[in-house]
């Protein structure tokens, strides 16, 4: 009878730990719904997106390229989808972690996004 206590309660352990792992990586991999509005974005932000309307110029090489979102932190869609962009960091000597994500048509984006902490959070940017 013991033995067979000390089963159940292994596998309710298990279970428990199972679901709790589950919902860990769904919720790690929900997209974020936070919001910003376009006059709460710093001015080098505002700028960026006033040149991804106008298709440039851009600061950076690598502005424009295909942003993977690899790690689900917006929500899902087609490889090609997103593009990144820099949003320049007063006083820093390289790129900076912030930078604007935008789905859609390249001058006409249908949503970006603002991350400030190089992808481990984004904004929606309400304009």
């Amino acid at each position: 009878m013991q033995r067979r206590t000390q089963s159940l309660w292994s596998r309710a352990v298990l279970t428990v730990s199972t679901f709790a792992l589950l919902f860990a990586v769904a919720v790690a991999r929900t997209p974020s719904t936070d919001e910003i509005g376009f006059a709460e974005l710093p001015a080098e932000a505002r700028d960026v997106l006033a040149r991804i309307k106008t298709d440039g110029p851009f600061r950076y090489d690598r502005d424009g390229i295909v942003f993977g979102n690899r790690e689900h932190r917006l929500p899902p869609q087609s490889r090609g989808y997103y593009h990144e962009y820099t949003v320049p960091t007063p006083g820093a000597s390289n790129r900076g972690g912030r930078r604007i994500v935008c789905g859609g048509p390249r001058t006409t984006p249908h949503a970006c996004y603002y991350t400030s902490d190089h992808y481990q959070t984004f904004r929606r940017i309400r304009e």
